[in-house]
């Protein structure tokens, strides 16, 4: 049976576990280790104190995730995460939807790499336009933030 509930910070290692296996083509794809890949099982339990964090589970296994935290009247939505092995089933589609729908009526914001065709191609076919490009702090990945 496919659910997507609220993950616990017990979830932690296995949310790690996962967002390394999701991020590794992301970081080939920049060419340097990203921050999800360098991130600790404490790093993802302090994420708990700011964030709702949803999982999508299969048969006890995740295989996704998404978080969300609002900031006045915009949702910030980062770390959306598939299972290799999983991917172009939905789950990503799904979690977007999910998390979307627990901050109804408010401007959803995320980012992603420029040079990441299939996320931008993704979140735009989910109603996202990207609205600037900017680097981040200490960061060289030109990235494009875009809202619905």
């Amino acid at each position: 049976m496919n659910i997507i509930e609220r993950a616990v910070i017990s979830d932690a290692p296995e949310l790690l576990s996962l967002q390394k296996l999701a991020f590794i083509s992301v970081a080939e794809l920049e060419g340097y280790e990203i921050l999800p890949l360098t991130q600790t099982v404490e790093d993802v339990e302090e994420a708990f104190d700011q964030h709702v964090i949803l999982k999508y589970v299969v048969d006890g296994k995740m295989l996704g995730s998404v978080r969300a935290h609002q900031e006045g009247d915009t949702c910030h939505i980062s770390r959306l995460m598939v299972h290799p092995n999983s991917e172009n089933m939905g789950i990503g589609k799904a979690l977007m939807h999910e998390i979307e729908g627990l901050f109804p009526d408010t401007r959803m914001e995320l980012f992603t790499a420029t040079i990441n065709k299939k996320n931008i191609s993704f979140y735009q076919k989910l109603g996202y336009r990207g609205y600037k490009e900017a680097k981040l702090p200490g960061v060289e990945t030109l990235f494009i933030f875009m809202e619905k």
